[in-house]
C-alpha cells in the first residue's frame, strides 16, 4: 500500500499514475476509522480507477482543547483495515506542517449563512476550520469525486457549498449513515465512550426515530419540547441542541410548508463526549 506523509510527493505520485482522463475518487477523514468510513471508500473503489484516502487529525476545526488532544489516532489499526480493504488504496497521512507550511490558521469563508446554524452556534469557528482544510486538501489530491457521510449532514451542506463558490472540479457524494447494531451513528469519538455508554446511547436514534413518526401531526415546537423532556428525565445525557430544520438552507423550522424538506439535527454530551446525529423527516 503506498502511504505518503509529504503533499509533494503525493502529487508526484499521481501525476505518474494518472491521465487527463483518469478519476480519483477522494475520502477525507481524521482516521479512527470504523465501518461508515469503509463503506464511504468502498463506494469510492467501484467508481474511480484510484482512490486516495487522507488521515489527518485537523487542529483549526476544534474549538475545544481537549477534544483534539482526547481525538483517537490510530493510524498503525488504520492502515491495516485500508490494506485488508484494497492495497491499492493510496493514503495521505500528513503532518500539520505539511498541510498548513508552519501557519496551522485557517481561512474565513462565507457559507451564505449555513454556518450560524446549529454546530456553528456552539462551535466558533469551526466550519472555516472544516472549509479550510477540505479546500487545501482538494487543492493537492485535485479529485473527480469526493465522498462524506450525511451524519455530518452540515458539513455535508458546507463542502458543497464551497466547492460552488470557490469553482473547484469536485463532484461531492453524500453517502448513507452506517450505525452501530444498536443503531448509534457511527463515529470515531464512539471509541472513548464505555461499554454502558455506548449502549445506552441507542436512546440518541431511538429518539430521531419517535420525532420522525410525531413530525407527521405534531408542530416542531411540540416536538422540541418534548425532545427536551426526554432528556432532561436520562441524566446519562446532556442535550446540547435540537432543532429541525430545512434540507437546503439549515434554518430552523418554525412551520411547516409540505413543499420543503426537513430534517432533525441532534448534539449530546455523553460524559463530555460530544455525539450528533440526524434524521430525514420526510
Amino acid at each position: 500500500m503506498n502511504i505518503f506523509y509529504g503533499k509533494v510527493a503525493l502529487r508526484d505520485y499521481l501525476k505518474s499514475i494518472t491521465t487527463s482522463n483518469s478519476n480519483i475518487g477522494f475520502v477525507p477523514t481524521m482516521g479512527a476509522l470504523h465501518q461508515g468510513h469503509l463503506a464511504l471508500i468502498q463506494k469510492s473503489l467501484s467508481e474511480n480507477e484510484h482512490t486516495v484516502v487522507s488521515i489527518f487529525v485537523n487542529p483549526t476545526q476544534f474549538n475545544n482543547p481537549e477534544d483534539l488532544a482526547k481525538y483517537p489516532r490510530t493510524l498503525e489499526e488504520d492502515v491495516k483495515k485500508l490494506t485488508a480493504l484494497d492495497p491499492k488504496i493510496i493514503l495521505y497521512a500528513p503532518t500539520v506542517e505539511d498541510i498548513y507550511d508552519g501557519k496551522p490558521v485557517s481561512q474565513s469563508f462565507n457559507f451564505d449563512g449555513l454556518e450560524n446554524q446549529m454546530e456553528g452556534k456552539f462551535r466558533p469557528g469551526h466550519f472555516d476550520g472544516v472549509g479550510t482544510i477540505v479546500k487545501r486538501l482538494f487543492e493537492i489530491v485535485a479529485p473527480t469525486k469526493a465522498y462524506f457521510g450525511e451524519k455530518d449532514f452540515q458539513q455535508l451542506q458546507i463542502v458543497k457549498k464551497m466547492v460552488a463558490k470557490n469553482n473547484l472540479k469536485v463532484k461531492i457524494i453524500g453517502c448513507p449513515i452506517f450505525r452501530e447494531t444498536n443503531h448509534l451513528a457511527m463515529s470515531s469519538r464512539n471509541e472513548r465512550l464505555s461499554p454502558l455508554e455506548r449502549d445506552k446511547a441507542a436512546f440518541i436514534y431511538e429518539t430521531l426515530v419517535q420525532v420522525k413518526q410525531k413530525f407527521t401531526s405534531d408542530s416542531p415546537s411540540v416536538i422540541s419540547e418534548w425532545v427536551q423532556n426526554e432528556f432532561k428525565n436520562n441524566p446519562l445525557f446532556t442535550l446540547e441542541y435540537f432543532v429541525i430544520a430545512d434540507e437546503e438552507t439549515l434554518s430552523e423550522c418554525k412551520q411547516k410548508n409540505k413543499n420543503k424538506k426537513y430534517r432533525a439535527f441532534i448534539a449530546v454530551l455523553v460524559n463530555n463526549i460530544r455525539l450528533i446525529d440526524t434524521i430525514s423527516l420526510n
